[in-house]
């Protein structure tokens, strides 16, 4: 099967496969965007002006999916994916109650359950008449209708372990629980998993059929059902809490998943690269400093240690980053992201790192 954006699919499609089952290929995986060197001579859509015209108008949003992707380049792994972008009008957070903020480039979440003595996470409901919940299921019918032969629909992001309570309790609130009553919060954690994989399973079903597999805001596909699986509030806790707390809820979530990547955001969430080297169903990690830090090869020691343990390594990258990074980390398994100014940039990387990747096991 070839794609509009994407005619070279099926080779990368199998390239994936190989991937997510940490075999070797012949280079590291590696996505690469840019200008096309020729794109289509079409007008711009209209930049969007109001909130409505942002996230709501769905024949905008088509517009300015359509355009983007008419016009960029999509090299090795990376794939072209239909999204609505991801503000939070879609989460598990503002379905189940949380006020909820929006402006014109993200969404913030109050939160619900302020009562410092404690809270009942089982009095909430999935309510499938809230506008979000209507929104989400209407946003993947179009990117199935606007997708088909050209791209990729995305699942949406929807919240993940620990930001989902993090957003309903508040982070604050949430700390002095995990101090004072973990076993409640170790309770709402597996609760709202249960839930969250329930949601899962209704997103897959509405997307599955077009793409044999599913991808994300992550933007990686896999022949089955995959998601970044995540936990910022983790930024903030020790990596025992995290053990004894968080980690049941997000082992559920692995092994309810058939492909996983875990997304460490931030240096302070390097201290549970540990644990998660230790579970089994977990394919890949994900190693990203966050805004202000140095560049992941910075933090040589951490990505080693994912590779020892035989998972899968994705980081983000500049383009004069590949180089070094292929030449102190084994490209089996390894999934490096980046963009280039210029087609013929892209095409050359691509063939550079083939010469530059070694397996070192």
């Amino acid at each position: 099967m070839s794609l509009v954006y994407k005619p070279d699919w099926e080779e990368t499609r199998q390239r994936l496969r190989q991937w997510w089952n940490h075999e070797y290929f012949g280079r590291c995986a590696l996505s690469v965007t840019a200008p096309l060197d020729n794109p289509p001579d079409q007008p711009a859509p209209p930049a969007p002006q109001t909130l409505e015209d942002q996230w709501y108008d769905l024949d905008a949003i088509a517009a300015r999916n359509d355009y983007g992707m008419s016009r960029t380049f999509y090299g090795g792994e990376a794939i072209p994916i239909w999204s609505a972008g991801y503000p939070g009008i879609a989460s598990l957070a503002t379905m189940l109650g949380c006020p909820f903020r929006l402006d014109m480039h993200t969404g913030w979440h109050d939160p619900i359950f302020t009562d410092p003595d404690g809270f009942d996470i089982r009095s909430l409901r999935l309510d499938e008449h809230h506008d979000a919940y209507r929104y989400h299921f209407d946003v993947l019918r179009r990117a199935m209708r606007e997708s088909a032969g050209k791209s990729f629909p995305s699942m949406g992001a929807f919240y993940h372990a620990g930001d989902l309570l993090d957003a309903i309790r508040g982070t604050e609130q949430l700390l002095v629980d995990c101090i004072e009553r973990p076993d409640v919060v170790r309770d709402a954690e597996d609760w709202l998993m249960e839930m969250w994989c329930d949601f899962f399973d209704r997103t897959y079903a509405a997307v599955n059929g077009a793409v044999q597999g599913s991808a994300c805001w992550f933007g990686i596909w896999a022949p089955g059902k995959t998601y970044a699986v995540s936990n910022d509030f983790s930024y903030n806790i020790s990596p025992d809490m995290y053990r004894e707390i968080f980690l049941p809820a997000i082992r559920r979530q692995m092994e309810f998943l058939d492909y996983s990547i875990y997304h460490v955001d931030g240096v302070n969430a390097f201290a549970h690269v540990d644990a998660l080297c230790k579970e089994p169903r977990l394919q890949a990690i994900q190693i990203l400093p966050g805004a202000g830090k140095p560049s992941p090869l910075y933090y040589l020691d951490v990505l080693r240690q994912v590779q020892r343990a035989g998972k899968n390594l994705h980081l983000y990258l500049e383009p004069d980053e590949v180089q070094p990074a292929l030449e102190v980390l084994s490209a089996r398994g390894l999934f490096l992201s980046t963009w280039c100014r210029t087609e013929t940039d892209a095409r050359t990387l691509l063939a550079q790192a083939e010469r530059w990747s070694v397996d070192r096991g």
